[in-house]
Formats: structure tokens, C-alpha cells, sequence
């Protein structure tokens, strides 16, 4: 049974936010990589990954229901930023703001009785508050941190290690095996 219109059209809205949001973690990480930052680096490509992880699986969702699925385009992320602090802050309010569009698909859906497509998003859900718990910290820790990039570099190594397991509980990725 496909999902309910409206939400059908919020999720393939929120394709086109999973993928933006990817852009601008790529572009985080880049910056931290002009900086020579290798930690912070690495916990941005990572995050972008998982951005685009999110997207195919919300692609996923809509064909093994059959909906219409688009393919969207992407504004151009911000690029350049004044300091070590300026993209952890960016990307805590992209986190903020993206929980706030999960949990407007998750009403799409209850409004619906789109029951299928509720359950569907509530690993989002649950995802997301994991998210902005983890960017509220990076925060902080980056704000107390000042100008010492090495705190920043240490907390991650430390609390956000390379090569930690996805969630099998996750929704399975368009094009996964």
C-alpha cells in the first residue's frame, strides 16, 4: 500500500534535506581538512555519509511501497567559515532543524492514519535525537576549547572513534545489499 500523499511529498521533500544536508557536512569537512584537522575531518565525512545514508533510505521506503520517488537538487552549502566553532554551530542547528522536519513527517503521517509510514519514521526519530545530543556536545566541547584545536581533535579520537558499527535496526539504504 503506498503512503499517504502529503507524506509521500514531505518524504521526498526530506530526501532533498538529507541530501543538502550531506552537501554541507562534506563542505564541514572539507574546511576541517584545509585546517589540517584530521579528527574533526574524518567526524564530517562520516556525518555526510550518514546523511546520505538517510536519504537512500527514505528512497527505499517509497519504492518498496510504490510511490513516486524524485531525485532532487541541492542549494549550494556554505563553504567558508570565521572559525573551529562556526560549522559545529551550523551544523547543530541543521541537526535541530532537521529533527523538527522528521517530527512534522511523523504528524503527516498520524494525521494520514498512515500507520506504515509512522512506524517508518520513528528510527528517524530516534536518530535525531541521538544527533543533536552528539552535535550539542562537539559544541560545547569546541566553544570551552577555544582556539585549542587540539581538545576538539582529542574528544573525538576519544568519544567518537573511526570504524564504530551502523545500527541494524536502521531502514535498509536504496542500492544497499
Amino acid at each position: 500500500m503506498p503512503p499517504a500523499p502529503a507524506f509521500a511529498q514531505k518524504l521526498n521533500q526530506q530526501i532533498a534535506n538529507e541530501f543538502a544536508a550531506h552537501q554541507q557536512y562534506v563542505a564541514c569537512a572539507v574546511y576541517f581538512d584545509s585546517e589540517a584537522l584530521p579528527q574533526l575531518a574524518r567526524f564530517f565525512y562520516r556525518q555526510a555519509l550518514e546523511e546520505r545514508g538517510h536519504a537512500m533510505m527514505m528512497v527505499q521506503f517509497l519504492l518498496d511501497t510504490g510511490a513516486d520517488v524524485t531525485t532532487p537538487g541541492v542549494a549550494e552549502p556554505r563553504s567558508f567559515f570565521a572559525d573551529l566553532v562556526e560549522p559545529i554551530a551550523l551544523a547543530l542547528e541543521q541537526e535541530q532543524r532537521v529533527s523538527e522536519q522528521i517530527n512534522a513527517l511523523a504528524a503527516a503521517a498520524r494525521e494520514a492514519g498512515d500507520y506504515t509510514s509512522e512506524q517508518f519514521v520513528q528510527w528517524f526519530i530516534k536518530e535525531q535525537i541521538e544527533e543533536v545530543a552528539t552535535m550539542s556536545a562537539l559544541l560545547r566541547v569546541a566553544e570551552r576549547s577555544g582556539a585549542d584545536a587540539a581538545d576538539i581533535e582529542d574528544f573525538l579520537a576519544r568519544e567518537h572513534p573511526a570504524g564504530e558499527a551502523g545500527d541494524p535496526t536502521a531502514p535498509r539504504a536504496a542500492g544497499s545489499p
